[in-house]
């Protein structure tokens, strides 16, 4: 059950009506405007797949897609994305139908605990994206000509914290998902 705090001064504030279209599936809900993305997608549509890690934006392991982009949900407030797209690690595969991506990070071994895995999916699968589209990364050296290298994804995920220590083994499965040309 979650618990929803009161406002300042003890009154609860009004529900709000918002619509996230979350792995394809349209949710309507009915949130205090305190409630996080995180926390809409956790306790209100169970989709516990995307973890609660420091809370603060620190570890990023609640990455998600928001319309195709890198969100930690723990810094977004879920009335804000009133009529976005919403993709969790539950919406990029399936266990008969794996994305590459977590395909080769079964493969690579690049799950260790698991713990950090849906965001370091997620925000691989942003990665690639930004990549192929030419965004560049403080780490690339002609902004007109963004190139995939280990140094970009280095950089680009360096807000994912695994305390595995599987970072080589995730970058080896996000080079090999590049290479096949099948990322994002």
């Amino acid at each position: 059950m979650t618990h929803t705090p009161e406002a300042p001064g003890g009154a609860d504030l009004p529900r709000l009506p918002v619509t996230l279209t979350v792995n394809g599936e349209a949710h309507d809900l009915n949130l205090d405007p305190r409630v996080t993305l995180l926390d809409a997608l956790r306790e209100h549509l169970h989709l516990t797949g995307t973890k609660k890690g420091c809370d603060h934006g620190q570890c990023g392991a609640c990455t998600v897609l928001l319309d195709g982009q890198r969100v930690l949900s723990c810094l977004s407030l879920a009335v804000m994305h009133d009529g976005q797209d919403v993709t969790t690690v539950e919406g990029l595969g399936t266990p008969d139908n794996l994305h590459p991506l977590q395909d080769a990070f079964i493969r690579h071994d690049g799950y260790q605990c698991g713990y950090c895995t849906p965001g370091q999916l997620c925000s691989s699968v942003g990665t690639l994206d930004e990549i192929a589209r030419g965004v560049p990364s403080h780490v690339t050296a002609d902004l007109n000509a963004v190139t995939f290298s280990a140094e970009e994804l280095r950089e680009r995920l360096s807000g994912n914290i695994c305390r595995c220590a599987a970072y080589p083994n995730i970058i080896a499965a996000v080079t090999e998902v590049h290479a096949a040309g099948d990322g994002a």
